[in-house]
């Protein structure tokens, strides 16, 4: 019996590229002896993605859907296709607009087959990125590996093949607040990363904006690293043995030479400048305690509306 292969496809607003997706990868797999299976995990599609996916499913019934109830965001949709996807003998999460070159399956199916648990990929470059947003994810990953334990490679993607052993080692970490680009090096296993140059999506637009990329950044930061809240407790440590000096200096200078000292303007600075460092660092402290409120309240990573597959239909 062949072995069986489960590809996670995250799906959010992407009626476009769902057809065009499954026969690009089916073009790929069509020699390989396994068994492929394509989830499509629906994230709250608005568009007509479900009725895309519910089409190809009348002409190959090896198409799964996972609907869920609303969207829940890309790292859910990940999750539920792992765990769906937990009997079967290897995973793979790739994304639904074809950045992820489906040529490279065979490659990394061979990597698989001599006992590699954990392959990854890479892209080369950023060509076709706006200049600053490649600034700012260069700078991410500069700062991330130099305070997290777990090393980060820079372009990274999810697009990565994971064994079985592997997948179930990732459904066991049950925190809500999930970064899967950490979560994938943190389980460690031997891998391998594959490079490929940079491909243009195939249709529709990216639903990854700059603020979302930055808030997407944060989490990945307060997921892998106490370094802030460090920073936080040095930089109050050394601002306030500053204030100690100056303290002491405007106390010899008021006894020898008396109290020459104007300034109300760079006091007023002074105070402002404390007063942003103060904030910033209570919103530093904020965002750690914000995962801890969500992950004490254990809600589930997500909800499934319905599940449509070969053997059920729910």
């Amino acid at each position: 019996m062949a072995k069986k292969i489960s590809i996670i496809v995250p799906c959010y607003n992407e009626e476009e590229t769902v057809r065009t997706f499954y026969n690009e990868v089916r073009k790929v797999v069509a020699s390989l002896d396994y068994y492929f299976e394509i989830v499509y995990v629906n994230d709250g599609s608005r568009d007509q993605t479900v009725n895309e996916v519910l089409k190809l499913r009348e002409e190959d019934k090896s198409v799964t859907l996972i609907d869920f109830s609303r969207n829940f965001g890309k790292e859910s949709a990940i999750l539920a296709g792992l765990e769906y996807s937990k009997e079967a003998d290897a995973a793979v999460v790739m994304d639904v607009d074809l950045q992820d070159p489906p040529e490279l399956l065979p490659k990394m199916i061979k990597y698989w087959e001599q006992g590699f648990d954990n392959i990854s990929t890479r892209r080369k470059n950023r060509d076709g990125e706006p200049p600053i947003r490649s600034f700012f994810a260069n700078a991410f990953y500069k700062i991330i590996n130099a305070i997290s334990h777990v090393e980060f490679v820079d372009g990274a993607r999810d697009y990565r093949l994971l064994s079985k052993r592997a997948v179930n080692d990732l459904i066991s970490l049950k925190e809500t607040n999930r970064f899967s680009k950490g979560l994938f090096q943190w389980i460690g296993y031997d891998g391998v990363c594959i490079e490929f140059e940079h491909v243009d999506r195939s249709a529709g637009e990216t639903k990854w904006n700059f603020m979302k990329l930055v808030n997407y950044a944060i989490e990945g930061i307060t997921a892998f690293s106490n370094t802030p809240l460090r920073l936080a407790t040095y930089t109050g440590i050394i601002i306030a043995f500053i204030a100690f000096l100056f303290l002491l200096y405007t106390f010899i200078s008021t006894l020898l030479f008396g109290n020459n000292t104007a300034g109300w303007s760079s006091l007023i600075c002074i105070l402002l400048f404390l007063g942003g460092v103060q904030l910033i660092f209570l919103g530093i402290i904020g965002e750690y305690i914000g995962r801890i409120y969500n992950e004490v309240k254990q809600r589930p990573a997500y909800i499934v509306k319905s599940i449509i597959n070969e053997q059920v239909e729910e």
